[in-house]
């Protein structure tokens, strides 16, 4: 877990957000950072040898976002284990619902962990995104 008071975790949070949406994906600044860092749970994935390359985090509606892993690190599990942990968490935590907003490239990804697209697409940040539950 990491903490968003705590300012090692909310620059390493805000680090990997950054670089991954903000600059790869150009979602502006003032979309990504939101009120809701405040109030979620936060995951962060560290390797021995890049540090801190991914995150995570869960809302208090039950919805698992800003997933994140550094381009040069994907491919290699961290997404699968962020998304295991932050699964996990939210069943812990007993919400009613657990979903997420994917982007549209990603539906196969979340779907590998039994979540179930629903609805239609819709623009969030300029990019595709279809809402995705997990089923009880």
């Amino acid at each position: 877990m990491a903490h968003w008071q705590k300012n090692d975790d909310r620059q390493a949070l805000t680090a990997i957000r950054y670089r991954v949406f903000v600059e790869e994906q150009q979602v502006p600044e003032d979309v990504e950072m939101d009120a809701f860092d405040e109030t979620s749970v936060h995951l962060l994935a560290r390797s021995d040898e890049y540090g801190f390359i991914g995150c995570a985090r869960i809302m208090p509606s039950g919805q698992i976002g800003r997933m994140a892993v550094l381009k040069h690190c994907r491919g290699g599990g961290t997404g699968s284990l962020l998304m295991t942990a932050a699964i996990t968490e939210a069943k812990r935590q007993n919400f009613e619902a657990i979903f997420l907003h994917a982007q549209c490239h990603a539906e196969t990804f979340y779907s590998r962990f039994g979540f179930v697209a629903c609805g239609d697409v819709f623009d969030e940040a300029g990019i595709d995104h279809i809402k995705m539950t997990l089923p009880a």
